[in-house]
């Protein structure tokens, strides 16, 4: 007998119970009194199943792990182009330290995802609920507090290693860069095929797996669990809703949940207003919110729209005009083990992946003779075989979108860019780019809706986000003075470069007669709408933030006055008054140009001169705001303005 069996016994029976354990997990989560959807977050295969089992189950209420108090905003999302994210904004909080403020917590959603599947299909079906049961925003921040500034990213399904080591030993392993391509490569790949036994099974198996490797610091995730257990309970004691009938969305993680019989008293909210809205989000956004590998959120749009072509499935469309098809009883859920036959299967590499390999390479050919590079068909060829020679080296049976884009950077990079874009943008390009949402107009909050009626004399379309120019002759078209008046506050509000004057000023006592703007609202439609959330009107939110600065402890006639927003002329380049030479050295400046530099040299001193006076005006100003009477004061301005 060898010394070393006790010990090699120990550790083949703590393997044995490592194992069994996780069967455990994923027995438990298919025994559940209501059948749970374990998702990932922005995954094709998560969305292609939950469109799958959708049309089959036609639940009747479905549970999202989202924060419940972000409900009525889903129903604006009819409106929006996606990617957008929902939003719950506080500016005046209690309950939390001063310098935590503003709180924002953030939830992005695109159209690959799960969770809006599940969303399209609430909102359109009727009879149909949606409940979300994760902690409110304000609990967000009772139970993870964050830095001052910093938005909270929430999303379904944040399913990646919870330490540096498993993460770091599965990508020298696997032989990719990051995560994403691990994930794409292991995970997504395989699943976007399977059938939804065996996705529930494999997905519940990864979040036990992850679970289990790190037995330490699950604390905050299981009062999560407790949360949304109590909100479900809650919820079928109040509705008398049958659990066969219901569908419980959360993330694979917690779908291996070992605290779903357990009960958590609720603490209530704070006294912070909260606000709730809709902004903009991108797929490049989303990237460095979450981590995620550059151009990687592109990828899974693009492995979605093929796996929907692919596999027939009709995806949930908010407004779609679809007719619902009769559909047969859902079948019964099987326990079989699916898992060792999908772990020992690899994926086959066939024609339609070939096929779309060839498209890559001639489109991408294409586009970098289109941005200078010198390419040609011989490149195109390269690339393909690269691929596939690059796929072989990764133990891969089919060539993926990353090492397709490795390919490309290989055979057409050279030492210099010719452009502004290099291999790997264009890449990004061609498989789907750096996709904006857009909000719509019906979900904008009042003061976003406000700005864009008033700014409708101009004859523009603000919301599109190219730049726009606008021009406004005011002694012709005085009906225009408000449009220009309204401009001015949002130069002073918004950042620099949404809203930019090229030609005009705004001086006390003087109006100019022609004005001319470069408007981009439609790039910043963010920041216009967190306007909102500040007050109904610009005029209120310019108030405000005047009140502000001239009550501050440090406020002086300068700083209360403004910084060069709206209240100031459009600053002009200095003029340098010396004696100038031609080309020559020798040649003096002509009559005409000594005209014109003396009356410049005419008009600085004439400013110089003026300068205390415009100093005084400024400090009368700043007195009378302290003393109340800012409404009164721009009221007099205004009118004297247009006088």
């Amino acid at each position: 007998m060898s010394p070393f069996d006790p010990l090699r016994e120990q550790l083949a029976g703590a393997a044995a119970a490592f194992g069994t354990g996780l069967v455990d997990d994923v027995e438990q989560a298919l025994k559940a009194e209501l059948e749970i959807f374990p998702v990932c977050h922005h995954s094709p295969a998560s969305a292609l199943a939950m469109a799958r089992r959708l049309r089959e189950k036609q639940p009747k209420v479905i549970y999202l792990e989202l924060c419940e108090d972000l409900r009525p905003v889903l129903d604006e999302l009819r409106n929006c182009r996606l990617p957008v994210a929902l939003q719950a904004f506080a500016t005046d909080i209690e309950g939390f330290p001063p310098e935590w403020a503003p709180l924002s917590v953030i939830a992005p959603i695109t159209e690959s995802s799960a969770e809006y599947q599940a969303i399209a299909y609430a909102l359109d079906t009727p009879g149909v609920e949606i409940v979300l049961v994760d902690r409110s925003v304000d609990h967000v921040f009772q139970w993870e507090p964050r830095e001052r500034g910093e938005a909270v990213g929430v999303e379904i399904g944040d399913l990646r290693p919870r330490f540096a080591e498993l993460e770091e030993h599965l990508l020298h392993h696997g032989k990719v860069r990051h995560w994403s391509e691990w994930w794409d490569q292991y995970v997504e790949q395989p699943l976007v095929g399977a059938d939804y036994d065996t996705y529930r099974q494999v997905m519940v198996l990864i979040g036990s797996l992850f679970r289990r490797l790190r037995p330490q610091g699950n604390e905050m995730d299981e009062d999560r669990e407790r949360y949304m257990w109590t909100r479900m309970r809650e919820h079928l004691a109040a509705t008398g809703a049958d659990p066969d009938t219901c569908l419980y969305v959360c993330g694979a993680f917690h779908a291996a949940s070992p605290v779903m019989g357990e009960h958590l008293d609720i603490t209530p909210r704070t006294a912070t207003r909260w606000l709730y809205g809709l902004i903009p989000s991108s797929h490049s956004a989303i990237e460095e919110q979450f981590g995620l590998a550059p151009g990687s959120v592109s990828i899974a749009s693009a492995t979605w729209s093929k796996a929907v072509k692919r596999s027939g499935v009709t995806p949930y469309q908010l407004g779609s005009k679809s007719k619902a098809r009769a559909l047969p009883p859902p079948t019964p859920l099987e326990r079989d083990d699916r898992l060792s036959g999908f772990l020992t299967q690899p994926p086959a590499l066939d024609g339609f992946d070939e096929a779309e390999l060839l498209g890559w390479c001639v489109d991408i050919v294409r586009l970098a003779r289109r941005n200078g590079y010198l390419a040609s068909t011989a490149d195109a060829i390269a690339i393909y075989e690269t691929s596939i020679l690059l796929a072989g080296m990764r133990n891969r049976k089919r060539p993926t979108p990353y090492d397709f884009q490795d390919a490309a950077v290989t055979c057409i990079e050279k030492d210099v860019v010719p452009g502004r874009r290099d291999v790997r943008r264009l890449c990004e390009i061609m498989l789907g780019g750096d996709r904006i949402g857009q909000v719509g107009y019906d979900s904008l909050p009042p003061l976003a809706r406000d700005v864009l009626d008033r700014l409708e004399p101009l004859g523009l379309d603000l919301q599109k986000r190219t730049l726009s120019r606008a021009l406004m002759n005011l002694d012709l078209n005085p009906e225009l003075a408000p449009c220009s008046d309204l401009l001015w506050m949002l130069r002073y509000l918004l950042p620099e470069g949404a809203v930019k004057p090229i030609m005009g000023s705004r001086r006390l006592g003087e109006r100019s007669i022609q004005e001319s703007w470069d408007l981009w609202l439609g790039k910043h439609q963010r920041e216009l709408i967190e306007l909102g959330y500040e007050g109904v009107t610009i005029e209120q939110v310019m108030e405000q933030r005047l009140r502000r600065a001239a009550w501050d402890p440090k406020a002086t006639a300068r700083r209360g006055a403004g910084r060069g927003g709206g209240l100031h002329p459009v600053p002009r380049q200095p003029q340098v008054h010396r004696r100038a030479r031609g080309a020559g050295g020798g040649a003096a400046l002509g009559r005409a140009d000594r005209g014109r530099r003396a009356r410049g040299a005419a008009q600085d001193q004439t400013a110089a001169r003026a300068l205390p006076v415009v100093r005084r005006r400024a400090a009368r100003l700043v007195r009378g705001v302290r003393h109340g009477g800012l409404r009164a004061l721009l009221h007099a301005a205004a009118e004297r303005l247009r006088r």
